[in-house]
């Protein structure tokens, strides 16, 4: 087996707000069906659904390896996501045995790791 990519599926409690929220992140959305749109972000490629299961949403990470957590940080807060979605947290650059990271949750609750690592 070849592999190309990786493309996970997560859902969302508001389709639309959901939308939204990864379109000002940066993400480019194409548009599958009015129930499912791909996030495209350089080869990074997510598959967001109009579907909400708690116990699944609230138990999703995905982890985004980034060349810099503290310059991809500066850029988040540029974004004032958490002005436009009170329900988003954002949690500052943590140093870690293995690296650094920082944390995005999403309208549903997705948890989102940028990091980076020491050694690769």
């Amino acid at each position: 087996m070849k592999a190309i990519s990786i493309r996970p599926f997560i859902g969302s409690k508001d389709f639309n707000l959901s939308r939204s929220f990864y379109n000002d992140l940066g993400f480019e959305e194409h548009i599958i069906s009015p129930q499912l749109s791909a996030f495209h972000f350089s080869n990074l490629i997510f598959y967001l659904q109009n579907a909400y299961i708690k116990d699944w949403v609230d138990n999703t990470m995905v982890f985004v390896e980034v060349d810099n957590v503290d310059n991809y940080w500066a850029e988040l807060l540029t974004l004032n996501l958490t002005d436009k979605y009170p329900m988003v947290r954002l949690v500052p650059p943590k140093t870690l045995d293995w690296g650094k990271e920082c944390f995005v949750h999403d309208p549903s609750g997705i948890l989102w790791h940028f990091g980076e690592f020491k050694v690769k």
